[in-house]
Order: C-alpha cells, then structure tokens, then sequence
C-alpha cells in the first residue's frame, strides 16, 4: 500500500494536507557559517504559524550531515500536529568533511547506508557511525552543480537511484540556481533507472527559462519552485509567472511549492507560502489548480510503496 513516511510514522497519502513541499526546519554546514538553523523555539514558531494558516505537512530536504537535528524535528512535528517527512542524502562534496565521506565509501557503501535511513532509523547526528534512533527518513536529497555534474555528485546521486530502486523512495534534488536540471534528470532517469515520478527537481524558479521547463514537466517529473521573497534570489515574479504558464500548458499536476528557509533571515518562511502565495494562485490559477499545488501534488509526490 502507498504511503507518505513521515518522522511520526507512515500515513496514507489522503492524510498528508497542505503541504510546505521543500524546507528546512534545522540546517547547518560548515561552508555556511554564521546562518545554521538550530534553535528549537525558532522552528517551533515557523512550524506553528505555518499550522495556523493551514500546513499540515512539512518536507525537510535537510540531508544526512548537515544538522538535521532528528530528535529535536520530531519533537517539533509531536508538539505542532504537523506531519515532517525527513531526508536522508548528501549534499555538496563543499559540505562536509572528507573524512566523513570516506567513511561513508567503505563497508556496503553509500546507497547501503541511504537505505538503512530510509527503512530501519536515521543517526541522530553528524557521524556516519553515530548512534540510529528509530526515526526513519521519507525522500532522499541530492545536489547537483552550478551547470555541471562533478564525480561527488555522480556518486551520491547512483547511490540515491540504488536506494530508491531497493526503497521506492521519492528523490528531492537540489539545482545550483536552478542550473542542470537536464542534465540530472538524464543521470537519474535516463541511466539509473529512476521513474520520472519519484523525481522532484527543486529550485527552478532560479533558473526560469520557458523551454527547459516546458521539457522538464512533460517527462513526468514534479517541478518545485522555492525559496520566495529571498532577500539574494528576486525569484517571486518568475515563480508565480512560471507556475502559471506551465499550468497553462497542462502541466498543473507536476507542481510543488516550498519556502526554502535556509538561514534564520532567508525570508518570510513558510506561512508567507499560505497568507500570501496561495491566494495569488488561487487568484491566478482558480481554487482547484491551488489546491493541486498544495495539497494533491505532494500527496503523490512523497508517497512510495514502501517494503514491509
């Protein structure tokens, strides 16, 4: 049976609500010092007034070694109501110290350890050989490179297909301003195997050329604009601009959306998703293909028949 894993156990897809389609409640990387997301109180009040005007649901694209602070989004997601679905993944090779990726090479390898995180408990931190607490992530998160796929990318991102092939678990893939989201898709889809639906291609609101989105969307791949009203990204007008075309053209079912809060100043959060950005859409698109955005869409897109 399809189901979304979410950090408080699996539900039916139906049950997912309004959904925040790609953010992050705790983040932190030694490449971006000075902006970690870490406090509790703090995301418990983004939680909150995201619940307030109407979230239900929550996707931490957070992957493995950048601060996830598992415990604490559990606590968090019990505390809310809100149902967080937790990434396992790598980031950029730029994110993490090279003695943890060698550890991570050895033994049954990276898409073993994905999977583990995946079926039987994330680690509560940093540590590839930190203690796992029963927990389990509901997507993997990958990235890509500004207009390029580097060898550290190549190699995550045949782990994720590994893992999803074993799994069936949805991949969350990060664009480098919103660059080589062709490329990506060719990797993942067109050598590993991964079906066009498991895959959602975040941030191309950064990179809005018409054509590659219009291509993209009609593989079957889900399209995740993120990131609005970023003091350092003047993305809401190609955001709304992009949904409404790609909707125009049929493609109203590959949508997502997301806040894409990174640092504790990177914009209004996810509540401006719903007091500001649903109405316009709604406005723009009508009730129904809003409510595809927010709801229907991420109901598909996390869910995954996942093995007993």
């Amino acid at each position: 049976m399809s189901a979304v894993r979410t950090v408080l156990g699996d539900i039916e897809p139906a049950a997912l609500g309004v959904c925040d389609s790609h953010d992050h409640l705790f983040l932190r990387s030694a490449a971006s010092r000075g902006t970690a997301l870490d406090d509790e109180a703090a995301a418990l009040a983004r939680l909150t007034g995201f619940r307030d005007l109407g979230g239900a649901a929550f996707a931490q694209w957070t992957p493995f070694g950048m601060g996830r602070m598992a415990e604490e989004t559990v606590a968090a997601s019990r505390a809310t109501g809100v149902h967080v679905i937790a990434a396992t993944g790598l980031h950029q090779e730029v994110h993490y110290d090279p003695a943890v990726l060698r550890r991570l090479r050895r033994g049954d390898g990276l898409a073993a350890f994905f999977v583990a995180e995946l079926t039987e408990g994330v680690i509560a931190g940093d540590d590839p050989d930190g203690a796992r607490i029963p927990v389990r992530a509901g997507m993997i998160k990958v990235a890509g490179m500004f207009h390029a796929l580097d060898d550290h990318t190549r190699w995550v991102m045949t782990a994720a297909a590994q893992a999803h092939h074993a799994t069936g678990a949805p991949i969350g893939i990060h664009h480098e301003m919103g660059t080589a989201a062709v490329d990506v898709f060719a990797l993942l889809h067109g050598e590993l195997g991964v079906p066009a639906r498991s895959l959602l291609l975040g941030h191309l609101n950064r990179f809005p050329d018409p054509g590659v989105l219009r291509e993209l969307a009609a593989t079957g791949a889900y399209l995740a604009f993120d990131g609005p009203s970023r003091a350092h990204h003047a993305t809401d007008p190609w955001l709304v601009e992009s949904m409404t075309a790609l909707a125009a053209d049929g493609h109203t079912g590959r949508l997502l959306l997301g806040a894409d809060t990174t640092s504790p100043d990177a914009g209004p959060g996810a509540p401006y998703l719903l007091r500001t950005l649903r109405p316009r859409l709604t406005r723009e698109l009508g009730h129904d293909a809003a409510d595809a955005i927010f709801r229907v869409n991420p109901a598909r897109a996390f869910a995954s028949s996942w093995p007993t």
